[in-house]
């Protein structure tokens, strides 16, 4: 059944938003061992979840039965330089990741800003970067390796049991427990970044020139300012020379300015609410322009070590001017006292069943508050702007939408129920989370 962890051992993701106490951990090293611990959950009535590293704000990866850390199944299986792909277990975190694909001139089409997650969390809860014409971790995703809730351990691709594939790609954890994964990955390339502030006017205002013109475009909007930071990276191939930060450049931006000095302004901001607009207005000063170029997964990525909770939706691209108007207007209107900036990022339009970009180009919009404020009102206003304008939450943050509001957002929502109850009729790999947002 799995290599026991622990009886009642307390589990809290990252964030500090959600905890549990399984009635049990098993950390499985084979698939073998993986269906075995579901059989045996299904003996003794309990539900089952996988959880990676739990950096996912919503409650997703609650574990309230038997807990599956997957950490133990975190190998290589095969890689083929030529083709492109790599086939790694599930609980391979991204960082471990990036260094196989170092090793063999490949890497990661697209990425998000952390490489903490598993690779099957990062595809589960619909991870995404930052790319007009990129897509999602789950685009990327050739094949799986699930055990079902029956225990059978089974192979899906877009041409073997192509439904459940459709599904399982980025299925919320919902159809089935993943323990390999084929990913299409790509020649190894550098970014070439550019960071510098810009006034939020004159962003908006060159909104698709910036879009269009960049590989990968994002901007961080500072609430109670029109400061905002944009980074520009853009892809060249390996034989340009890598000009990454120095040690000194490195530790003022990513260690000191972006997390110590950071995480220093928002417990005064907690302190001294009054202050934060003005410690806004000093971060989009501190945050100050540079250029660089590196590999793919080292300029993409960021150490995060400032706690925060986090909302995000992905809203039609057209949408994005009036709805940063009107969280400006909101965060003023209603007295909302809002320390962390806003990140903005876009997306081209994919098929996958529930990805939150599925059949339209996309702009995610991400709040955030520091974890010793209050986010709830803030992110309460927040959601209504998002809602009226067709948003689709993100799987692994902050949001209150259920089955009913999420069905008319996806073309494929009920072809995804449908999968779900062929493989996992008794909702085994369920959690109260799922069965908020899919339906018990």
């Amino acid at each position: 059944m799995g290599t026991p962890v622990a009886e009642n051992e307390r589990w809290q993701n990252w964030s500090r938003t959600e905890g549990a106490e399984p009635v049990r951990t098993v950390r499985p090293a084979t698939s073998e061992e993986l269906a075995a611990a579901v059989a045996a959950a299904a003996e003794d009535g309990l539900r089952v979840k996988a959880v990676g590293s739990g950096h996912s704000f919503s409650a997703i990866a609650v574990p309230e039965g038997v807990r599956v850390d997957m950490g133990g199944l975190d190998q290589v299986v095969a890689v083929d330089p030529k083709s492109g792909l790599v086939t790694v277990e599930a609980g391979m975190r991204l960082e471990a990741l990036n260094a196989v694909l170092d090793a063999h001139g490949l890497a990661l089409e697209n990425m998000g800003d952390i490489d903490a997650q598993t690779i099957s969390g990062a595809i589960s809860t619909g991870t995404h970067g930052t790319g007009d014409r990129y897509r999602g971790f789950a685009w990327q995703v050739k094949g799986l390796k699930l055990v079902l809730a029956s225990g059978e351990a089974v192979q899906c691709t877009e041409f073997e049991r192509p439904e459940l594939f459709a599904a399982a790609r980025l299925g919320l954890g919902a159809v089935g427990v993943i323990t390999e994964v084929t990913l299409q990955c790509v020649p190894a390339f550098r970014l070439h970044a550019v960071e510098r502030p810009e006034r939020l006017g004159a962003v908006l205002e060159g909104l698709d020139e910036l879009v269009a013109e960049n590989d990968h475009f994002e901007f961080y909007w500072f609430p109670h300012t029109d400061r905002t930071l944009t980074k520009r990276n853009n892809r060249h191939a390996m034989s340009e020379p890598s000009r990454a930060p120095s040690r000194l450049s490195y530790w003022w931006n990513e260690t000191f300015t972006e997390n110590a000095l950071f995480s220093a302004s928002n417990r005064v901001g907690v302190r001294f609410p009054s202050m934060v607009p003005r410690l806004n207005r000093v971060a989009g000063r501190v945050w100050s322009a540079r250029e660089y170029t590196d590999r793919s997964h080292r300029i993409f990525t960021s150490p995060r070590t400032v706690r925060f909770r986090e909302m995000e939706y992905a809203l039609p691209r057209e949408a994005l001017p009036s709805v940063l108007r009107e969280l400006r207007a909101l965060v003023e209107r209603e007295g909302h006292t809002v320390s962390f900036p806003v990140e903005v990022r876009f997306a081209a339009a994919d098929d996958i069943w529930l990805s939150t970009a599925q059949g339209r180009r996309t702009a995610y919009v991400a709040v955030h508050q520091f974890h010793r404020h209050d986010h709830v009102p803030y992110f309460r206003d927040c959601e209504a702007v998002f809602d009226a304008a067709e948003g689709r939450p993100h799987w692994g943050k902050m949001h209150t939408l259920g089955a009913e509001q999420l069905s008319r957002r996806y073309k494929h929502f009920e072809d995804f129920r449908r999968v779900r109850d062929e493989v996992d009729p008794q909702r085994r790999f369920a959690n109260a989370y799922l069965d908020r947002v899919l339906g018990a």
